[in-house]
C-alpha cells in the first residue's frame, strides 16, 4: 500500500498576529521536512489566531489574512520547502456581497478556511462546514458556511480536509470524504480544553474514522487566548480504532506518523459538493516507517493545573506584561494563584503583597511569608490599618460597609503598585465565591486575570494538595505551607470569621453550584437529587444575585463545561426565581448589597 509521512504540528499562535505566526508555521514546516514529512497539518486558523471573533467582520482583517497566505506559500517555496504540502487555517471570504448583512450571512461573507499549499502558491482551500453556535462558540454568527468537500491528492493518496466542529456533527464532511473514498481525512483544530475532553475526543475521532472507512489525523492547537486554553493532545486513529499515534497536551510538538493507506482512486467524473486537486499523483518509494509516540493523557488535577498555567503564562506574555502581582493572604486561593504564576513566568516575575489589618491572624502573615520563602518570590507587606482608620475619621461606615472597607482598601494598594511598577494583577477568587457573590467588589475581586475564575473552592485544595506531592516526588520543597491548606478559610474581616458563617460547607456547595451552573438544573431536580430544601434555596439565590459582579469580573481560563462569561449568559435585571426560592427574596432593589467578605 502507498506510504505517507504526516507531521502534525500542534503550535501556540497569537490572535491577530500574522507575521509571528507565518514565522511559526515557517519554522514548524521546517522541522517537518527535516523529518520527511510528505504533509504537514496546521491547526484551524493558525495564520490568525483563534478565536478571531468580530476581526472577521472588518475587510482589512480579512483583506490581510489572504494576504498572509498567499506570502506563506511563497515564502515556504523560498525557505526551499515547496515540495512538501502544507495545510493551515486562516480567513478567507465567500465572495463579494453587496447586501445588508443578515444572519447567516455575516458582513463581507467571511469564512473559516483551510488552504493548501505546495510549490509556492495556494493549490486549493476548503471552508468550514458546520459553524458552532453554543457555550463560548458564534462562529454563526460572523462566518459563512462552505458546502463543498475538498479532496486533494498528496504522493498518491487521496486526502480529504475538514476542520474541527465538521468532526462534531453527523454527516457532512465526514460521510462526504467515506463516499469519495479518501484515504486520509486530515482535521485541522482549535478544540479547547475542558476536564475529561480528551477522552470525548478520542472517542469521536475513532468513531468518525469508522464512518469514514480511512485513519483521521486530528492535529490541535496549543495555547491560552483569554479564556480559552488549547491543550494539543494531536492524534491519529486507524478506521478500526487503534490510536497511531498522539502528542503531548499543553505544549508545542510536531507529532510525525507513517500511514499506509489505499491509493488514490481513479479520477471520477463530476461529482456533486466535491472539489479534487492533484498535486502529486506519484507514490513514494517503500521505505521504513518510524515508530510513533502514543502518549497517555495527564491524570486529572494534573492536567487541570497544567491548563491553569498555560493560560496564565500566555496572557501575561501574549497581552505584553513582564511580571504580577498578587495579594497574598496567608489563605489557600492567594497562595494557589501565586504558585501558578511562579509555575508559569517564573518567581523572579512574581511579587507578593501582604496587606495585613487589624483582623489578621499572626498564623495568617506568617503562611504569606512562608509561601514566599518557597516559592521564591519578592516579597512584601503593607498594614492597612492605618488607611483604614483614616478612611472611617473621613467616613464614618458600619457594619458590612466597613468590613468591605479593608477589602477595598486592599484593591486600592494592589492596583496602585501595578500601575505605579507595570505588573499585571491577578484576582484570586475561586469559581465558588464569584458564584454566590463571595467577594468585594473594587476590592479583593481587583484585577486584570483570575487563575482560579473556573476553579471551585474543593478543587483549589486538590491542585494545592496535588502540586506539593508532585514537587515532593521531585525531591523539591513543597510550594504552598501546609497550614495554609488545613486551616479553615476566612476572609479575616471580623474577629474568628470563617467562610462557612456564611456558606455550607464547600464540599456541599460546589456540588450544588455544579448542578446548578453547570447542569442548568432547576430547584425540584436538586432536591429530587437529595440536596436540603433551605440549602438549595439559600445558594440558589445567592447565585442569581451575583449576576451583576461577575459581569464586572477578570477573565480566566475555561477548565469546565460551563464556565462564567461567554458560557454563562443571563440579564443581570432578572426577577425570575427557582420556585419556592422566590418567597425569600427581598425586593430587587436590594439585590445589589455587596458581600462583607475580602480576601482569602
Amino acid at each position: 500500500m502507498p506510504q505517507l509521512r504526516v507531521a502534525m504540528a500542534q503550535i501556540d499562535t497569537t490572535v491577530g498576529d500574522l507575521d509571528g505566526n507565518v514565522a511559526a508555521i515557517r519554522a514548524w514546516t521546517r522541522r517537518a521536512a527535516q523529518e520527511g514529512a510528505h504533509l504537514v497539518l496546521f491547526p484551524e486558523t493558525a495564520v490568525t489566531g483563534y478565536p478571531v471573533e468580530d476581526l472577521a467582520l472588518r475587510t482589512s482583517f480579512v483583506d490581510a489574512s489572504k494576504q498572509a497566505v498567499k506570502r506563506l506559500a511563497r515564502e515556504l517555496a523560498d525557505d526551499g520547502h515547496g515540495d512538501v504540502t502544507v495545510v493551515v487555517g486562516y480567513v478567507d471570504r465567500a465572495g463579494e456581497d453587496t447586501r445588508p448583512a443578515t444572519a447567516g450571512r455575516p458582513k463581507g461573507l467571511p469564512q473559516n478556511c483551510a488552504a493548501v499549499l505546495h510549490g509556492g502558491r495556494v493549490v486549493a482551500r476548503y471552508a468550514k462546514h458546520h459553524l458552532p453556535n453554543y457555550g463560548v462558540f458564534d462562529e454563526y454568527r460572523i462566518f459563512v458556511p462552505g458546502d463543498d468537500l475538498l479532496v486533494v491528492r498528496v504522493k498518491g493518496v487521496d486526502v480529504a480536509i475538514a476542520i474541527c466542529e465538521d468532526l462534531w456533527q453527523d454527516g457532512g464532511p465526514v460521510q462526504m470524504a467515506g463516499d469519495a473514498g479518501a484515504g486520509l481525512l486530515a482535521v485541522i483544530n482549535a478544540s479547547p480544553y475542558e476536564r475529561n475532553k480528551d477522552d470525548v475526543r478520542l472517542e469521536l475521532v475513532a468513531r468518525r474514522a469508522a464512518e469514514a472507512g480511512c485513519p483521521i489525523a486530528y492535529v490541535n492547537a496549543v495555547g491560552g487566548q483569554d479564556e480559552l486554553v488549547f491543550d494539543g493532545d494531536s492524534l491519529v486513529v486507524a478506521p478500526e480504532g487503534t490510536v497511531l499515534a498522539r502528542g503531548p497536551q499543553f505544549r508545542e510538538e510536531l507529532v510525525v506518523v507513517d500511514l499506509e493507506v489505499p491509493e488514490g482512486v481513479k479520477t471520477p467524473g463530476w461529482e456533486e459538493n466535491i472539489q479534487r486537486a492533484t498535486i502529486s499523483a506519484d507514490l513514494v518509494p517503500a521505505y521504513q516507517p518510524t515508530v510513533s509516540p502514543v502518549l497517555e493523557p495527564l491524570p486529572d488535577v494534573a492536567d487541570v493545573h497544567a491548563a491553569l498555567v498555560l493560560g496564565l503564562r500566555d496572557y501575561v506574555r501574549k497581552n505584553g506584561f513582564r511580571s504580577v502581582v498578587i495579594a497574598v493572604s496567608g489563605g489557600i486561593d492567594s497562595a494557589l494563584v501565586a504558585s501558578l504564576a511562579c509555575d508559569a513566568i517564573g518567581p523572579e516575575n512574581v511579587v507578593g503583597i501582604s496587606l495585613p489589618s487589624g483582623y489578621s491572624s499572626q498564623h495568617s502573615k506568617d503562611d504569606a511569608e512562608d509561601l514566599a520563602n518557597r516559592c521564591g518570590f519578592e516579597y512584601r507587606q503593607y498594614p492597612i490599618a492605618p488607611m483604614v482608620d483614616a478612611f472611617l475619621q473621613t467616613v464614618p461606615l458600619q457594619g458590612v460597609a466597613e468590613e468591605n472597607l479593608q477589602a477595598r482598601v486592599r484593591g486600592t494598594t494592589i492596583m496602585g503598585l501595578a500601575n505605579q511598577e507595570g505588573h499585571l494583577t491577578l484576582a484570586t477568587s475561586n469559581k465558588s465565591e464569584l458564584a454566590v457573590g463571595y467577594s468585594t467588589l473594587y476590592g479583593d475581586s481587583v484585577g486584570g486575570y483570575a487563575p482560579l475564575k473556573d476553579v471551585p473552592k474543593t478543587l483549589v485544595w486538590d491542585l494545592s494538595n496535588w502540586r506539593n506531592a508532585d514537587a515532593a516526588s521531585r525531591g523539591e520543597q513543597p510550594p504552598i505551607p501546609e497550614n495554609t491548606i488545613t486551616k479553615p478559610p476566612s476572609a479575616e474581616l471580623r474577629p474568628d470569621q470563617t467562610d462557612q458563617d456564611s456558606l455550607p460547607p464547600y464540599e456541599v456547595l460546589d456540588a450544588i453550584l455544579e448542578d446548578y451552573v453547570e447542569g442548568d438544573m432547576g430547584r425540584a431536580d436538586m432536591l429530587e437529587a437529595g440536596f436540603d430544601p433551605t440549602v438549595v434555596d439559600s445558594v440558589v439565590t445567592l447565585v442569581d444575585r451575583a449576576e451583576w459582579k461577575r459581569r464586572q469580573f477578570a477573565p480566566g481560563p475555561k477548565i469546565s463545561y460551563k464556565a462564567f462569561g461567554r458560557d454563562r449568559r443571563l440579564p443581570i435585571t432578572n426577577r425570575w426565581r427557582e420556585p419556592a426560592a422566590s418567597a425569600t427574596l427581598t425586593p430587587p432593589v436590594e439585590v445589589k448589597t455587596d458581600s462583607p467578605l475580602g480576601r482569602n
